[in-house]
């Protein structure tokens, strides 16, 4: 895959089957280590266990005051008020934990342990790469450490932020915990970036700045790259401490226009891009929310309405997986020029994931499946099969459909829940590939400038420069991801496997076919209108308007937010690098 420049021409792109989160809005959810009761009021007396390290993320204490009973629900389990206030002083002492604490549920000291570890990795590494040691000064090798560092924190906020867009809805579902979607994505990420990433990028001349314009200035060049990334990297870092799910190629994208209005003139901007780009606000969130409209509806009607739910699933689930697969090896991955003959691979590709998946689910649920066969054929033959009895005969695909319960539902979390996996590890492999370049473009042409080489044509960008940005996604997303993640997957609309999957698979059906007509849209914004199209198709009181307000909000400062900082930081930079550069 050919990385994007840093003007970026186009827009960018174990469950455990028997405990899931019923994450409703009057949950009361008490914090504490090991198992714990919560009960739903006030409609049913309803009593789930689940351990803590599968919530996706702690709720803030006012949360807990605003919906908390009466009575304390460690009451009827506790035998004395000694173990009610030990419970009490335990829930304090745990609430003063750091959020990246708090979030994977270990320790302070831990936590601080991981952040000095990471810390002192990004200030160390630089010095042993290849890349830094092709300095012909100290001067350069100065300056390229510097740059090295500007990169990092780039791609550092690119994990904080944009990660998301993978594992946040498999958290929200309960597919995934959040210390197994941070491990999974690490090692996804990292590889996405280092196999995929891309090892040529381009300069400015398709992209959002015109190359002619900034012809013999190297240093003002220089100082604008720089001020790009730190720009983004200061933006993202705002809207990922405030849980806003925001476009990592729009962050550079305002960055660049910024610094090139300001110091090259109107005329070293392409305003036609810049148009596209904006564009995508609405295109991506309106196709994302009517495609995961869609694919949620058809899950209600042709799985929920079926004889046995269960069973319905695990069939439609290859069904599934032979549509993704063959549109990516056909689209993305094409084996062959010729079309006949990419069309047959993509097809044989899409037959043997569909093969597989069939296989795994039914050695994993095939005692469920056998279970509720049973049932399912006990109950029709004593004619008590209450779900024949309770469904209607003409269901429409707009209809409200009641969803399974007991072993069906179990059956049916387990197989989506198994697939929101599968299309998760998916996205954060590309995202990994394709985002890298918003932070290693700029990156690997400020070092050309700084070794020598030319601003405008190609640059190659080298193998541990592109390491160097996925262990800065990895490492945001450890220390700082959780925040976005906890939006995405439950600030919108409350998730479940068959919702999560509804919501990823359409995001990543309109990513792929959009980009590859060359439609402007950004994986962000789909991914969000695509968890809201979920929530429509429950009905609009699902989604929560106040969150909805201000991520589109944060979308529309996003541009004009990084043009100023970055004309700031240019600013700031060109009084300082005339003394050194």
């Amino acid at each position: 895959m050919t990385t994007s420049s840093y003007c970026f021409s186009s827009t960018r792109n174990p469950i455990t089957h028997s405990n899931f989160l019923f994450l409703n809005s009057n949950l009361y959810l008490p914090k504490h280590r090991n198992h714990v009761a919560f009960t739903q009021e006030p409609k049913k007396d309803l009593i789930f266990s689940i351990p803590k390290s599968s919530f996706p993320f702690s709720y803030p204490k006012t949360y807990h005051k605003s919906t908390q009973p009466s009575t304390h629900p460690f009451a009827s389990l506790s035998e004395s008020s000694q173990n009610q206030e030990h419970v009490k002083e335990e829930e304090e002492e745990e609430g003063e934990l750091p959020g990246m604490a708090q979030a994977f549920n270990i320790s302070s000291s831990t936590a601080s342990a991981i952040s000095i570890c990471i810390a002192v990795a990004a200030l160390s590494l630089p010095i042993f790469m290849k890349t830094l040691a092709q300095g012909v000064s100290l001067k350069i090798k100065v300056l390229s450490y510097t740059t090295l560092l500007f990169g990092f924190f780039m791609a550092w906020n690119i994990g904080a932020n944009d990660v998301a867009n993978a594992m946040g809805t498999s958290v929200g579902s309960g597919a995934l915990t959040l210390r197994q979607a941070v491990i999974t994505a690490a090692v996804l990420e990292f590889s996405g970036a280092l196999l995929i990433g891309g090892h040529v990028t381009n300069t400015m001349q398709k992209g959002i700045l015109v190359a002619n314009v900034f012809q013999g200035k190297d240093s003002l060049l220089f100082a604008g790259l720089l001020s790009s990334l730190a720009a983004a990297g200061t933006w993202l870092q705002v809207a990922s401490y405030y849980g806003w799910p925001v476009s990592t190629t729009h962050c550079i994208v305002g960055s660049m226009v910024g610094f090139g209005l300001v110091y090259g003139g109107p005329g070293a901007v392409f305003w036609s891009s810049l148009a596209r780009v904006t564009s995508s606000w609405v295109i991506s969130p309106i196709l994302g929310a009517v495609a995961s409209f869609i694919v949620y509806k058809c899950i209600r009607r042709f799985v929920y309405s079926a004889p046995n739910p269960g069973e319905a699933a695990a069939a439609a689930a290859p069904v599934a997986v032979f549509l993704g697969v063959t549109a990516i090896s056909f689209t993305a991955f094409p084996l062959s020029n010729k079309l006949l003959i990419a069309l047959a691979q993509a097809l044989g590709c899409g037959i043997l994931g569909a093969f597989v998946v069939n296989k795994i689910i039914r050695k994993q649920l095939g005692h469920l499946l056998e279970k509720a066969q049973a049932k399912a054929a006990k109950a029709k033959a004593t004619h008590h099969d209450a779900h024949e009895e309770s469904t209607p005969k003409n269901i429409g695909f707009l209809s409200d459909i009641a969803g399974p319960t007991g072993t069906q539902l179990e059956l049916v979390y387990g197989v989506f829940g198994d697939m929101q996996i599968l299309s998760a590890c998916f996205m954060s492999f590309a995202h990994g590939g394709n985002d890298v370049s918003n932070a290693i473009g700029p990156l690997a042409a400020a070092l050309s400038i700084l070794q020598g080489g030319a601003t405008g044509g190609e640059i190659v960008i080298p193998l541990d420069v592109l390491a160097w940005g996925g262990f800065g996604i990895v490492a945001g997303l450890m220390m700082y991801g959780y925040r976005v993640i906890a939006t995405i997957g439950k600030k919108i609309t409350e998730l479940t496997p068959t919702r999560g999957f509804a919501a990823e698979f359409a995001a990543a059906s309109v990513v792929l076919f959009a980009s590859k007509l060359g439609l402007p849209i950004s994986a962000t914004h789909t991914l969000v209108g695509a968890v809201m199209g979920v929530g429509f198709a429950r009905g609009l009181n699902s989604v929560r308007a106040e969150t909805v307000r201000e991520i589109v909000t944060s979308w529309v400062v996003t541009i004009p937010v990084g043009a100023m900082l970055a004309v700031l930081y240019t600013w700031i930079l060109t009084k300082f690098l005339p003394l050194v550069f």
